[in-house]
């Protein structure tokens, strides 16, 4: 088992906002780890959206490396408003009751059911220029598939941040603290273009200094200034030697 996973190309869940942004730098930056990607044989997963740094990352990596290299995971409700679903068909599966969601017609994205247990292969959608799209139910299976996803890809699979707002800090945030209580091991990766996340990680240091982080754990998240540098820091991360040991089973 753990031979076949060396074998396997690593899986990137990217962390990022769902909007463009006010600074071009960071359009930039989405279409430039694609790239990264891409030259490394890295499959993404991500949030699903198909506008912002979101779209942005997808559809680069996709015209590089070919639908297969992308995996998005959106919540029902986000696509009822995200742009590029508006005509999408829900895709069903031939043994369960039929309902047609919308008209097939249009460069909307391919959608698929809600499954009952989207951890399930049979997940996959139908390709598109965002690659291939599951819909969950809600924002704790939506989190939950993209980190399994994670795990199950080879050697530098890990959590990389981009510019966001409220959902992409509590996103990385949640994957810190599972990396803290040992539910996972992957790397954790801040890129921190032009500064964005400067205060984040201030509040890091600070919480080492008050007594809240340990020393060791600080070192859970860590900080790429480079797209250059994201790659090789996932794959040189050193887990902390501060984290628990705790059993969480299949998690």
């Amino acid at each position: 088992m753990a031979s076949a996973q060396q074998d396997k190309p690593a899986v990137v869940c990217v962390f990022c906002g769902s909007v463009e942004g006010n600074n071009p730098a960071h359009m930039e930056t989405a279409r430039a780890l694609a790239r990264e990607f891409h030259k490394n044989n890295i499959h993404l997963v991500y949030g699903g959206g198909t506008s912002g740094l979101m779209g942005e990352v997808a559809r680069t990596l996709v015209s590089l490396s070919g639908p297969q290299a992308v995996h998005g995971v959106i919540p029902r409700a986000l696509v009822r408003i995200e742009k590029g679903y508006d005509h999408a068909k829900e895709r069903q599966d031939p043994s369960l009751p039929q309902k047609e969601t919308g008209a097939a017609t249009g460069a909307g994205k391919a959608a698929e059911r809600v499954l009952p247990d989207p951890m399930d292969s049979s997940s996959m959608l139908e390709e598109s220029m965002y690659g291939t799209t599951t819909i969950v139910p809600d924002m704790h299976t939506r989190k939950r598939l993209m980190a399994a996803k994670v795990l199950e890809g080879g050697p530098g699979s890990g959590f990389v941040t981009l510019a966001g707002g409220f959902g992409t800090i509590e996103e990385v945030m949640e994957m810190t603290t599972w990396n803290q209580l040992g539910i996972h091991k992957a790397g954790i990766v801040l890129l921190n273009v032009n500064g964005y996340w400067d205060g984040v990680l201030a509040w890091v240091q600070n919480a080492v200094k008050e007594g809240y982080i340990s020393k060791e754990n600080a070192g859970i998240i860590a900080e790429a200034k480079d797209v250059s540098e994201v790659v090789p820091t996932l794959q040189g991360y050193t887990v902390s030697n501060g984290r628990m040991k705790l059993n969480w089973g299949e998690e």
